[in-house]
């Protein structure tokens, strides 16, 4: 049986060689512990995690380690991770260490994947080659559900194809999903009736496990035409709860907040590689990775890799859809679709609502900017006779 292949970075500490500290983590994380026991017979001993390599990088040291297949629960991602990324943060032996990717065998991913990835939010959206741009409805909490409704009609006559909730706002009551929906529905209804361009708006349904299937569909039932999910905060079972029930048949847009508290420490937590698999594996149709150039801190490199792990063939699944948000407007649209390529979703909260035209003139100038790229047109020769994206470029510049 093939194994799972784990890649971590790790600093040991001054009385650990290396090689003790990758046994260590291989160990705590299959049959060992801190001393010898006298119930670890050797039958046991086949479920041994085994170091392939133990290679110097920069401050500390690449490893890469096999865990047998058998030790885990086939579709259980919590035991999944209580194995490649459990008790190993905390060894004594260790100053920092880093999950950095996981590699699984056929065998552990019974999942089926995005139940529409990109080129099925493509035909839902009518896009075949342009980047798509979104934009979450600003504030974020705060809103009642007819200005909500308000905001998200803005965005829709000015050209954005998707529109979410943000990462905080799920159920309250200034804002209830069973007053917002319906207004913020009947309100793209209308714009799509003067545009008619189709605009998907995701729901942020993040709830306890055993309500947010029910929250998810009772937002459907409302007129929903995608959800969300905040991953980390909710749960990756609480994204797969979504997935495989089969009355979700609507897009399902992954936010990543609380990530950085594990992405961010270049030598510590768990890199958004294996996040970015695992959301796709379990049915994520859209993920948050990030920007090039945004707010947020980014590595441009790294960024690539987890959006090819998100586009690449595995598994026979469907690629899912790359999300560039925090901190984006239109003068750093170039720079995003340069790097990133064009089939990614460009969400901008401030860079469309801090438009000094407002809301539709913000989502014009970001489609503006879409546009001279798509054309080949630096924004700038573009922008002089595109009002709006030429107001954009002069509030926030080209960088």
């Amino acid at each position: 049986m093939p194994d799972v292949i784990a890649t971590y970075f790790f600093i040991p500490d001054a009385q650990t060689t290396p090689d003790e500290a990758a046994k260590a983590i291989c160990e705590e994380e299959t049959t060992g512990t801190w001393t010898e026991i006298t119930t670890r017979l050797s039958y046991v001993q086949r479920l041994d995690g085994t170091v392939e390599s133990v290679e110097p990088s920069g401050e500390g040291y690449i490893t890469r380690i096999h865990f047998p297949a058998e030790i885990f629960e086939a579709g259980n991602i919590p035991q999944y991770l209580s194995v490649v990324a459990g008790n190993l943060f905390g060894l004594g032996r260790l100053q920092a260490v880093r999950l950095l990717d996981v590699e699984f065998p056929d065998v552990l991913v019974p999942f089926r994947g995005p139940k529409f990835g990109i080129q099925g939010v493509r035909r839902l959206i009518g896009t075949k080659r342009r980047p798509h741009v979104g934009t979450i409805i600003k504030p974020k909490v705060g809103l009642t559900p007819e200005d909500t409704a308000r905001v998200a009609y803005q965005a829709a006559i000015g050209g954005v194809d998707f529109i979410k909730d943000d990462e905080t706002l799920t159920n309250q009551p200034f804002c209830p999903i069973a007053e917002r929906v319906p207004a913020v529905m009947k309100a793209l209804d209308e714009a799509r009736s003067e545009t008619g361009r189709q605009v998907l708006y995701a729901v942020n349904v993040s709830a306890r496990a055993d309500e947010i299937a029910g929250r998810a569909l009772e937002a459907i039932e409302l007129g929903a035409n995608a959800v969300m999910v905040d991953v980390i905060t909710a749960g990756f079972s609480a994204l797969q709860a979504l997935a495989e029930e089969p009355a979700i048949k609507v897009p399902i847009h992954v936010h990543r907040t609380m990530h950085a508290a594990m992405t961010r420490n270049p030598h510590h937590g768990i890199a958004m590689r294996p996040i970015a698999r695992l959301v796709r594996m379990l049915g994520g149709d859209q993920l948050h990775t990030g920007t090039v150039g945004g707010k947020m801190g980014h590595d441009t490199e790294a960024l690539l890799e987890d959006n090819r792990a998100l586009t690449c063939a595995c598994f026979g699944m469907k690629p899912s859809f790359p999300v560039a948000s925090g901190g984006l407007h239109p003068g750093k649209v170039y720079g995003e679709l340069h790097a990133l390529g064009t089939d990614i979703v460009l969400q901008a909260g401030g860079g469309i609502h801090g438009h000094p035209d407002g809301t539709a003139a913000g989502a014009r100038a970001m489609r503006q900017a879409v546009d001279s790229y798509m054309a080949g047109v630096h924004a700038e020769e573009y922008a002089r006779d595109h009002y709006e994206l030429e107001r954009a470029l002069t509030l926030w510049g080209t960088g």
